[in-house]
């Protein structure tokens, strides 16, 4: 019996470089095994150990491989996945989980018959800002919640080089990028919203995906709205609160991702802290007395999400983020989609 997962990456760019590699590498149940790069070593060189796979046929027939790593374009999510899952290897895909939710459910249904774990990189889930957040909401030192708005906001006016990103195929375009994130945040907090509504826009200059959305998730008892737009010079808070007892607010400061570009190696001293800066912003009021206090963060901790992974492959716990939520968040894509095509409130 192997005392270490072996783990195949599906692709070696910003993706593989630093959200996976760096964390199956340093994790002790985990040995970073294989990748598939069609013409390139780039992998090699920095894990010289690493089997270098030309075509993703061959990685799959590998039965040393336990699990696979699909962080491809969205597009490729489903083929790959089905391929690797009917390998009969574990399955991590990156978000968004797919395309169409009928897709993911087909996934689910393949994952079941072949006993093999299926889950989704829902890493942010992790961030240093919204573990804050959901500390907060959780403490109920908010009261009832009555509204809540979270932003996923940049400045960046130019197209990507990445042409893939560009092209108006499906599950392209910011809803799905950047939309499953804080969608993602929003059910984890929130469940599933009773109806969804939302305006999506394409502004910068020749593009010819959605690049901005705005929507609103209605709840029986309170509204979520969840933004982004690539013209924000000045950021808003990136999470605000509103409870029947008093607001929160926080910055979207967390280092991990900045960190990881600096080639800095995950667990090390500080690893996730942010600036006492980014503090987030708590107003109470509490018998007509107002009072004010900066909430230090939560550290930051993508390894989370692989120490679930070891439990879930090796013990049999639960997923850290089930196939199942992550076809929750392409339902709220799905209707935000449908919900801008037609301007109406589309039902859950």
């Amino acid at each position: 019996m192997r005392t270490q997962i072996n783990t195949a990456l599906c692709s070696y760019g910003m993706s593989g470089h630093l959200f996976h590699a760096p964390f199956i590498h340093e994790h002790p149940d985990f040995n970073l095994y294989a990748v598939f790069e069609r013409t390139k070593n780039i992998a090699e060189a920095k894990y010289p150990s690493i089997k270098t796979y030309r075509t993703l046929e061959a990685m799959l027939q590998d039965d040393a491989i336990d699990l696979v790593v699909v962080n491809t374009p969205n597009v490729t999510h489903f083929e790959f996945t089905k391929m690797a899952v009917e390998s009969g290897k574990h399955v991590i895909v990156e978000k968004p989980f797919t395309v169409t939710s009928k897709e993911a459910e087909v996934l689910i249904e393949l994952a079941d018959k072949h006993q093999v774990k299926l889950s989704v990189y829902h890493n942010r889930r992790w961030d240093s800002d919204f573990k804050t957040v959901k500390k907060i909401i959780e403490s109920n030192v908010l009261g009832d919640i009555v509204e809540a708005e979270f932003h996923y906001d940049r400045f960046d006016p130019e197209l990507s080089y990445k042409t893939h990103k560009e092209t108006p195929t499906e599950g392209v375009g910011s809803l799905y990028d950047l939309g499953s994130h804080i969608i993602d945040q929003a059910l984890v907090l929130f469940g599933m919203p009773d109806s969804v509504f939302a305006t999506t826009n394409a502004f910068r200059s020749n593009s010819k995906v959605i690049d901005y959305f705005d929507i609103r998730l209605f709840y029986a008892s309170h509204y979520v709205t969840l933004k982004s737009s690539y013209f924000v010079r000045e950021p808003l808070p990136a999470y605000s609160v509103h409870g029947t007892k008093g607001s929160f607010l926080k910055s979207k400061a967390d280092v991990q991702e900045n960190d990881l570009q600096k080639e800095i190696k995950p667990n090390t001293n500080n690893w996730g802290v942010e600036p006492e800066s980014e503090r987030g912003l708590l107003h109470l009021e509490n018998k007509g007395v107002s009072h004010k206090e900066l909430v230090s963060t939560l550290p930051g901790d993508y390894m989370a999400y692989y120490n679930g992974i070891s439990q879930s492959i090796l013990n049999n716990k639960p997923l850290p983020v089930s196939a199942n939520q992550a076809t929750q968040v392409i339902k709220v894509i799905e209707a935000a989609l449908k919900s801008s095509e037609k301007q109406k409130s589309i039902y859950l």
